[in-house]
């Protein structure tokens, strides 16, 4: 069965170089608590519904042992819902400067949609979120078939696999086989994976690198290469079927049938054993 849709993540996929504006956000509002979280604690639960990720930030050993030596009590739902409003603060300052398109999206989309394929898409953003993202990404020149939403499917965003179920409905798929999951964070593969269907990940200007567009381009292209290499190695680690380097390599790789049609063959291979 050939591949109809493809679903693709938003920022640090298709928009937001490095995925920026979430980590911002995340590291201004736990400041605001006097929390102090790196860049790289920051992004490990990246892609998740925005609330639940920073439950997961909370829940780290040392934001535990801060916060109790702050406030003499571990943190509970009030202080999640005090973060979070202060995240969707900072977020939304900046969100639009934060979702110009990577520098290959619009040409990759073009191929892609020549090629036939849906375009559809998941997000760790509310829907009020990606009104913004989305305004910004289609006056640049691109707009995805279909745009789903964590408050769309009862919150239960990544990884559980139901906004790429909700693609599938929406595009009347059979199976899928018909379908392929793209992103840049390890959530991303996790919801590709439990969904049962083939996973790739974008390795250049990917959260998992985290590196913006201006830090990036400062690099020598060996230096370039060795990162996107080592960025690779940790989404095969958690089980991605494929890693490319960026959407115009995704786009050639879809021109090819047979080598989609070789990574289904291993991934149904991989599950049997």
């Amino acid at each position: 069965m050939s591949v109809k849709t493809i679903i693709l993540d938003w920022a640090g996929t298709t928009v937001d170089f490095g995925c920026m504006a979430p980590v911002n956000a995340f590291k201004k509002a736990f400041e605001n608590k006097q929390i102090e979280l790196t860049n790289e604690e920051i992004r490990k639960p990246m892609g998740m519904l925005k609330i639940d990720h920073i439950k997961q930030l909370l829940s780290l050993e040392q934001v535990k042992k801060q916060w109790f030596e702050l406030y003499g009590r571990f943190s509970d739902e009030k202080d999640v819902l005090s973060i979070y409003q202060d995240f969707e603060k900072y977020l939304f300052a900046d969100l639009a400067e934060n979702s110009h398109l990577k520098p290959e999206t619009k040409q990759a989309m073009k191929k892609i949609k020549q090629f036939g394929y849906n375009i559809g898409s998941t997000t760790g953003y509310t829907k009020e979120m990606m009104a913004v993202v989305l305004n910004t990404a289609t006056m640049e020149g691109y707009h995805p078939d279909f745009v789903v939403t964590p408050d769309e499917v009862d919150s239960l965003g990544r990884p559980y696999p139901f906004m790429i179920f909700e693609n599938m409905r929406h595009f009347q798929n059979h199976s899928m086989e018909e379908v392929i999951k793209v992103g840049d964070t390890i959530s991303d593969i996790q919801e590709g994976k439990n969904a049962g269907v083939l996973s790739i990940a974008i390795t250049e200007g990917s959260s998992v690198m985290g590196l913006s567009l201006e830090e990036y381009k400062q690099l020598s292209k060996e230096e370039m290469e060795q990162l996107n290499l080592q960025t690779a190695e940790v989404f095969y680690q958690h089980g991605a079927d494929l890693c490319v380097k960026n959407l115009l390599e995704l786009a050639e790789l879809l021109q090819e049938s047979s080598t989609i049609q070789k990574l289904q063959r291993r991934k149904e291979k991989n599950s049997a054993n």
